[in-house]
Order: C-alpha cells, then sequence, then structure tokens
C-alpha cells in the first residue's frame, strides 16, 4: 500500500472516531491527503511554518507540524474547536509520525533487498546493512519468481500480499518487470517439499483470488543473506527454462529441471548439428498436431501403447500405424527406449533453438 492511500486511510478513521476534519498538506501547501473541502487557513499556515512552534490553535481550527527526520514533512489541519480537539490533533500527529517511520523503514528494507539480490553488496557491507536494518543474517530463506502474462499485475501484487501478510519477515518486491520477488524465511523443518507446495499455492490462489495464470519458479535454499543473489538467479534461470522445456507445467523448481537444464547451457550450433545428424533434411514442424499429441501421450505414459490408445481412444493400431509413419519419416521407432530418447531429446532440443533465435 502506498503512503498516500496508509494516511488517507489513517485520517478517515480519525475522522469517523472524532467526528472532526483533517486535512495533510505538503510543504508547498498543495493537499496531500483531506477528509473534506473545507477552506484552508492559508495565512495563518505560511505563519506557522516559519515559526519554531510545533502546534497552534485558535478558534476554528488546529495546526501541527509533522516531522520527519529533524525536517518539516507536513502540516496537519485540524478543524473544531474545544479542549478535545488540541488532545485528538496530538494523538492523529504521533501516529502519522509512526506510520511515516514505520514506512521509511519497509522502504529501505525494500531496497536493500531489491540490491542484495542484484549481487550489489560486498559480503561484508551486506551483513553491515543487514544488521543495521533488524534483518536476520542467518536463517534459511527461499526465492520464488511470480510471472503473470501481465507486466506490473497490480492485482497479482495484491493478492500476494495479502497470501503473506501475517509473514511479517518475508519480503514481496519487484525488480523492473521482471516479475513479483517473494523472499520467504523458512524454518528448520521446511524442504523442497515445502517451497513446492508454497509454490504450487500460489499458482492456484492467483488463478481463483486474482484471475489470472502465473508461472512460479524457485531457487534452491539460501542459508544465509549472502546466498539469496544465487537463490534469485536460481529462479529466473528456472523460469526460463521451465517455461521453454515444460510449457504444460506451471511450477518451475531449479533444483528439479532435468534434461532442460542441460539442453540450456548447450551453444545453440551444438544443438542444431544434432538436429542435422538425425533428421537431415527432414523438421519436426512438419508433423501434424494429432501427431504431436500422440508422441507426448505416449511419453507420459512411459512408452505404454495399450494406456496411449485408451487416453486416446484409439485404437492400438491405429497407434502402430501413427508409429510406423513416423519411423518412415525420420527413421527413428520411438516404441523403442533408445529411439524415444532420441526423438524426446529432439523435440526439447529444436524448442530451445527456437527460444534462442527468437522464433515462435
Amino acid at each position: 500500500m502506498k503512503i498516500l492511500q496508509i494516511l488517507q486511510k489513517c485520517l478517515d478513521d480519525w475522522k469517523n472516531i472524532s467526528h472532526l476534519d483533517f486535512c495533510l498538506l505538503n510543504t508547498d501547501d498543495s493537499i496531500f491527503v483531506t477528509t473534506c473541502d473545507r477552506k484552508l487557513p492559508t495565512a495563518k499556515i505560511e505563519e506557522f511554518k516559519d515559526s519554531t512552534a510545533l502546534c497552534v490553535s485558535n478558534t476554528g481550527c488546529c495546526l501541527y507540524k509533522i516531522i520527519e527526520n529533524h525536517q518539516l514533512q507536513y502540516v496537519l489541519v485540524v478543524w473544531g474547536n474545544g479542549e478535545s480537539v488540541s488532545t485528538i490533533g496530538e494523538l492523529a500527529v504521533c501516529q502519522i509520525e509512526s506510520l511515516l517511520t514505520a514506512y521509511a523503514e519497509k522502504s529501505d528494507k525494500n531496497v536493500f533487498m531489491q540490491n542484495l539480490l542484484l549481487d550489489n553488496y560486498g559480503e561484508v557491507d551486506a551483513f553491515n546493512r543487514a544488521k543495521k536494518l533488524h534483518i536476520s543474517t542467518s536463517v534459511r530463506r527461499a526465492v520464488f519468481l511470480v510471472e503473470t502474462k501481465q507486466n506490473k499485475d497490480e492485482n497479482a501484487l495484491a493478492t500476494i500480499r495479502n497470501i503473506f501478510s501475517a509473514r511479517t519477515k518475508d519480503f514481496i518486491t519487484a525488480i523492473d518487470d521482471s516479475g513479483i520477488i517473494i523472499v520467504r524465511e523458512l524454518q528448520d523443518t521446511d524442504s523442497y517439499d515445502t517451497l513446492r507446495g508454497t509454490a504450487h499455492m500460489l499458482v492456484d490462489m492467483l488463478n481463483t483470488e486474482a484471475m489470472t495464470s502465473a508461472w512460479v519458479a524457485y531457487g534452491n535454499i539460501a542459508a544465509d543473506i549472502k546466498q539469496l543473489s544465487s537463490a534469485y538467479k536460481e529462479a529466473r534461470t528456472a523460469l526460463e527454462v521451465g517455461k521453454i522445456f515444460y510449457a504444460e507445467k506451471n511450477v518451475f523448481g531449479y533444483n528439479r529441471l532435468g534434461i532442460g537444464r542441460l539442453i540450456y547451457q548447450l551453444p545453440v550450433d551444438i544443438c542444431e548439428m544434432f538436429i542435422d545428424e538425425f533428421f537431415k533434411e527432414e523438421s519436426l514442424d512438419s508433423i501434424d498436431e494429432e501427431t504431436l499429441i500422440t508422441i507426448r501421450t505416449f511419453f507420459e505414459n512411459n512408452l505404454n501403447l495399450s494406456e496411449t490408445s485408451r487416453q486416446l481412444y484409439v485404437h492400438r493400431n491405429t497407434l502402430v500405424y501413427r508409429f510406423e509413419k513416423l519411423q518412415k519419416k525420420f527413421g527413428l521407432d520411438i516404441r523403442t527406449f533408445e529411439d524415444a530418447l532420441t526423438f524426446k531429446l529432439a523435440m526439447m532440443v529444436v524448442d530451445y533453438i527456437k527460444y534462442s533465435k527468437g522464433t515462435d
């Protein structure tokens, strides 16, 4: 929540409690937040700002200085008269200054965490800054990266903040348009299964609460704050690799990328050599959608013809016919393990080449 929204809610609450009107002015006399459209005592405000007094009252209103870091930040105007008005104004000032301090501290922590994830601190500097901000340096943490179809998805961000609202030691931030980053503090008993469960929960909640599809990736568990930058890079890699090779999934763990991780690290020219070696003039793009679905289902069922035919509602002989056509075209019989492995690798390598070249 932005500071303007926080302070507006604060003054609205005070109005509901006291039945008085409030207005918070910037130092240039422009209205920052207000609960009414009353005329401002402009002359008195200018005189008040130039004085050393922290508050002043007259028959119509009370004026208060809001100080932050020893500097005038705002002027609070409270309309009304009577002894209670002065007390209410002073209490409102205390709450506003506390909110400003808390918001500034939160912002400082947010900036620190962003720079930490980007590896902008040396090890000693990172630990010293964390100590000043009262951030524990030695607890286990995990970095989650959430990406939705929309950049700067406010609904998704609000939903995630609501999910983790009770967890005051977690950080929710963003760097440019690279998605929403969650740095979560872990218990000693939390494992990678816990992280995977959290990632699936985020996908489900964003789908039901924010009505948006999302991908969630996470890196390896960081033992201390200096490892968080590596965990963030791993989460980014997991998201990228996952979207290339496992498009049917929504959750990607860096420790569960499988063979996609290996292909991702290969030079494109080596991948092209592999495709040329096995398929020569033929192209996997020439395979029709129906055959592709058949192949993927066959692989998902561990090369089991009977189970594949049952799931696709086609006769076993129809599958055999399709696979024989495929063998005639590419010289690979995917009913055998070795040829099936080669074909599966080829499909993944082609996806990677397309991604690397920026083609669909």
